[in-house]
């Protein structure tokens, strides 16, 4: 008598997935990098008045990027624990633990280390000093300290993302002019409009991880308050270096349109919300949209007049 014996079906591998290089690069926030490039290479083409060269680009769009990339690190590991009960951040490296904290804390000391050092040797030490103010402001300041403390947050961390076009314009003059900082300025009041305008889209996930954003913390109608004050201050702010002489006219129509449209689509946002409309996606999101154009158009329209009329 035979006795039939079934191969048994092989066993489900156990082993770990291990990180690949695309999984590094995610650490490095490639999506958020691109807009603060950009602000930093048009300020080199402001403060040059022209091309800043080819070498110092290619040296300060590396150096810029691993800087913001090792923020992103960084930003990623103290925050790894309220990402993983976010729907849109659980899949980070991170987060899910396919990036340990040692690993992840080592390749984000590398990139700021190599960024600093390409910065001060083939670019200006001022400029190197503006890139690890920007990455401490986004990691100590803002993440570490006001992100989980305040509604202010985004205001006084938002500071962060106001460092790239002073790095851009130190690696070129190896100083920092009035414009200089009204672009620091610029920025500066810009991002809450920004970022306010994606926070009251996903004020529910903040709300359930206890970050006090403004629309969780003083509800909707304020935030489009605040929303639309600081759209003014902003198109206000981009007016005024035309007084100082440092721009002409072509970033002045510029500036006025863009602007205007700025404050088309927050007016549009504010009566929304203050009609007693619940915040949907169709309203917020064009702004939310919009202001990263604006901005990106805002420093094109201040590197062509400063070349072709300055």
């Amino acid at each position: 008598m035979t006795v039939d014996r079934m191969t048994p079906a092989p066993a489900a591998s156990t082993r770990p997935l291990r990180a690949t290089w695309r999984d590094y690069l995610a650490l490095t926030k490639p999506k958020v990098i691109s807009l603060l490039l950009w602000t930093t290479l048009t300020a080199m083409v402001m403060a040059a008045r022209g091309w800043p060269g080819t070498w110092l680009l290619i040296v300060v769009s590396l150096a810029g990027y691993m800087s913001a990339g090792s923020a992103g690190v960084f930003n990623m590991i103290i925050d790894r624990d309220i990402d993983l009960k976010m729907k849109r951040t659980a899949a980070r490296p991170t987060s899910s633990g396919l990036i340990n904290t040692r690993d992840a804390a080592v390749f984000g000391g590398a990139l700021q280390l190599l960024s600093f050092a390409m910065l001060w040797i083939w670019a200006t030490p001022l400029s190197a000093w503006m890139s690890l103010a920007g990455f401490l402001t986004y990691v100590v300041v803002y993440t570490r300290w006001l992100k989980r403390y305040t509604w202010h947050n985004i205001v006084l961390g938002g500071a962060a993302g106001c460092f790239p076009p002073l790095v851009g314009w130190a690696a070129v003059t190896g100083d920092l002019n009035l414009f200089a900082w009204f672009l620091f300025a610029i920025i500066f009041f810009w991002t809450p409009v920004h970022f306010w305008a994606l926070a009251l889209m996903i004020k529910e996930e903040y709300r359930e991880v206890g970050i006090p954003m403004l629309p969780v913390v003083h509800g909707d109608k304020l935030t489009v308050m605040q929303i639309g004050l600081y759209a003014i201050y902003t198109v206000v702010l981009t007016l005024m270096p035309v007084t100082l002489g440092e721009v002409g006219l072509i970033y002045l129509l510029a500036a006025a349109g863009l602007g205007a449209i700025l404050l088309q689509r927050s007016w549009k946002l504010y009566r929304f919300v203050m009609d007693g409309n619940a915040v949907e996606r169709r309203v917020a999101v064009p702004l939310y949209l919009y202001s990263m154009l604006y901005l990106a158009l805002l420093f094109v329209a201040g590197a062509v007049d400063r070349v072709l009329i300055g």
